[in-house]
């Protein structure tokens, strides 16, 4: 839970975890799968990340394999990724050890 005081500060923690999660992902995968599609691929991965989301937000149970805060932070970490790939960054940066 997010115990934060401010916006900001929350803002802040919220980063924090994309992070993670970022780094969690790029040990598994690498970002090879990325300079391979490039922008455009993102931009799919992400229409996938939302379709996923008006799914379980549709669902009047809730999810049941899948969680609406995973699916969330897919949608910001690639919304990151995609920022720093038009940067040109993603692609000649590496995740420092």
């Amino acid at each position: 839970m997010n115990s934060a005081q401010y916006l900001d500060e929350a803002f802040e923690k919220e980063c924090e975890e994309l992070l993670k999660v970022f780094l969690q992902k790029h040990k598994d995968y690498g970002k090879g799968n990325i300079l391979e599609i490039g922008e455009m691929g993102i931009a799919f991965r992400l229409a996938e990340k939302v379709s996923r989301l008006k799914n379980l937000l549709g669902k009047s149970d809730g999810p049941v394999n899948e969680s609406l805060e995973d699916t969330w932070t897919d949608i910001a970490v690639y919304a990151v990724i995609a920022k720093l790939f038009r940067k040109g960054l993603f692609q000649k940066l590496e995740v420092k050890k």
